[in-house]
């Protein structure tokens, strides 16, 4: 499967076949792929935490409030991504240039694992609503949760959406 075709059937599932746990070897090239992601300077400013079993219920319930991503019950296997400080030269560089190196980092993490899981036949969902200091706790963590990414076996039933997007001409501009 080329990265075009990833891209086109990669969706954001919402309905897990919670009877199938992710095996371990999925799980590890799911990893190694996160651990090749680019950051600034080579920095990798967070840390991922593989929550299953109980954890994974637990963090799925401090992501639901106010009744959102109920699905995230369904989903066997959770990736909490904490932020961690940054390595000197990107520091540096997001202070003199004003930008959030981290949040780039992390969205550009959070691409690779969703990316590989497509093409491993898994499913995955970016959340970004949750409740930090309750998974902090769950996890064991001391640095903010930034996103946490379910992944599992999308359910039979869960067809591949029309994909909304915007149109290229009013996305793109070209200048010379």
């Amino acid at each position: 499967m080329d990265f075009l075709e990833i891209a086109k059937n990669r969706q954001s599932c919402r309905k897990y076949d919670s009877t199938r746990p992710v095996e371990k070897e999925k799980l590890d090239l799911i990893l190694s792929a996160a651990q090749l992601a680019p950051s600034a300077c080579n920095g990798q400013p967070y840390h991922i935490t593989v929550c299953t079993g109980q954890s994974a219920t637990d963090v799925a319930k401090a992501c639901m409030g106010m009744g959102m991503n109920l699905f995230a019950s369904q989903a066997p296997t959770l990736l909490v991504i904490s932020e961690k400080p940054y390595v000197k030269t990107a520091a540096v560089g997001s202070k003199l240039k004003g930008n959030d190196y981290r949040s780039i980092d992390i969205g550009i993490v959070a691409a690779y694992i969703t990316a590989e899981a497509s093409t491993l036949g898994l499913g995955s969902c970016i959340l970004g609503w949750l409740d930090d200091e309750k998974i902090r706790k769950i996890c064991g963590l001391d640095s903010p949760v930034r996103l946490v990414i379910t992944i599992g076996y999308p359910d039979p039933k869960d067809d591949l959406r029309k994909k909304r997007r915007k149109d290229i001409d009013e996305l793109v501009s070209y200048t010379e």
